[in-house]
């Protein structure tokens, strides 16, 4: 018993050492590559992508995440309960199924995870996300996300999203290209920016608004 219990001891600590050394990597390095890119090349998708560094992308694009996907972002600490027990609630009651999770939940599982998994995964995706909260801070995460979030079949990051169905990078982006980028970011396989009708388009458009709420209101505060 003792033995064994050496075993797992040396296993966690073996662990926790090579995945903060891991997470530091990431806070000075662009992720390189990630599980869910893998993905796709092995169904020969291939892969797009274009890191580009925070400070050069359109204010923009990070607010209209904040309204589509976290609007506490800056408030919390890695998790939203609130909104946690509010999509419990809400499937609960049935119909479509909504997810509780942050921009830090969602970068911690892109960066390091894959996608499914069950409870497992959402165990190692919180022990991710306080890593990251502790590790990189705000602005780092949501640099991350919007460079490694997929933003289409194959298609990687707000840079590589804004070239694809706008025909320019993501240093300029109008709200309206923000907020259909934003749009896509729930259901990136199913969704595109620039289907002139439907969901993405309604719902980009709202986000749009949004954006100039989440400027005014300081949401995005933490990442000036």
């Amino acid at each position: 018993m003792i033995t064994l219990l050496r075993i797992l001891f040396k296993s966690a600590l073996i662990f926790v050492v090579v995945t903060v050394a891991w997470v530091g990597v990431y806070r000075f390095v662009p992720v390189p590559f990630t599980w869910t890119m893998m993905g796709d090349v092995l169904n020969f998708n291939g892969v797009t992508k274009q890191w580009l560094p925070l400070s050069r992308m359109d204010p923009d694009m990070p607010r209209a995440a904040i309204a589509g996907e976290d609007s506490r972002f800056c408030a919390h600490h890695g998790f939203d309960f609130d909104a946690m027990a509010s999509a419990a609630y809400r499937n609960a009651r049935g119909g479509r199924i909504r997810g509780g999770s942050t921009i830090s939940q969602q970068t911690a599982k892109n960066a390091f995870l894959f996608q499914g998994g069950g409870y497992v995964r959402k165990a190692f995706e919180a022990y991710f996300t306080v890593l990251i909260e502790t590790l990189w801070g705000k602005r780092r995460i949501m640099e991350v996300y919007l460079n490694i979030a997929e933003t289409g079949i194959g298609t990687y990051g707000a840079d590589a999203a804004a070239l694809r169905y706008f025909n320019h990078d993501a240093t300029r982006l109008s709200p309206t290209e923000a907020g259909r980028i934003a749009a896509v970011l729930p259901l990136p396989k199913k969704r595109a920016a620039i289907d002139p009708r439907g969901f993405v388009r309604r719902h980009g458009n709202s986000l749009a608004r949004y954006v100039g709420t989440v400027r005014r209101s300081g949401l995005d505060d933490c990442l000036k």
